[in-house]
């Protein structure tokens, strides 16, 4: 079994990092490539002050979310959640529910391929639907643009993490009290704040928590 174990970890990160190295080549071709098709090439001075201004912030929140989501997902769920985007939104409810459904764990053998089989399926999924509406879009815009279905639309978001928030806050209620305090404060007294910063926030309010955990742990609260 150990043996096992092993091998398959190893073709994890094996695997991980290959494919990972292959979707940054490709990401960084597709606009090389219609530079060269087009023949408008950036402003080389402009594009690296470009780069040192931001670089720094997703480096930062690339290693940040490495250490955020290697607990919750596994290391094959973290793998291809990098590969195929759309974390906090998609992949990291899906596994989530999938493992609390198994009643397993990430860090275990059982939980590491769970949250990786939820993963793939709910990527294939997405790109199904995708495609789907891709397809419909035109016939389906009049009905999806109707003022009786934007309320819908608006609150899918909140009524997907809400659910998942009941689960787990229910599990403990004392854990849970310090994290939505602190992301109802930066919400609503950081107007800066909203949709776009969620993944972001994801991992600054993971390392917030697990810091309040540390310190009612040590009170004896926990």
């Amino acid at each position: 079994m150990k043996n096992t174990e092993r091998s398959y970890m190893e073709s994890v990160h094996s695997y991980g990092r290959t494919w990972g190295l292959i979707v940054a080549f490709v990401l960084i071709c597709f606009p090389a490539a219609l530079s060269v098709i087009f023949g408008s090439l950036p402003d080389f001075k402009m594009l690296l002050k470009g780069i040192i201004a931001t670089a720094p912030m997703y480096w930062a929140v690339g290693i940040v979310e490495i250490f955020t989501y290697v607990p919750m997902l596994g290391a094959g769920g973290t793998y291809l959640s990098f590969v195929t985007g759309n974390i906090s939104n998609l992949k990291l409810p899906c596994a989530i529910d999938a493992m609390e459904r198994a009643n397993v764990k990430a860090s275990s053998e059982e939980g590491e391929v769970i949250s990786t089989i939820a993963i793939a399926v709910s990527s294939i999924v997405t790109t199904l639907i995708i495609i789907i509406g891709v397809i419909c879009i035109v016939p389906l815009t009049p009905i999806l643009e109707s003022p009786v279905l934007v309320p819908a639309f608006d609150m899918i978001l909140p009524a997907l993490f809400g659910g998942l928030a009941v689960v787990f806050i229910s599990k403990n209620l004392k854990l849970s009290v310090a994290p939505i305090i602190l992301m109802l404060a930066l919400f609503i007294f950081v107007p800066a704040l909203n949709a776009s910063t969620v993944g972001i926030m994801v991992p600054v309010g993971v390392l917030f928590t697990v810091a309040v955990a540390r310190i009612l742990y040590k009170k004896g609260v926990l």
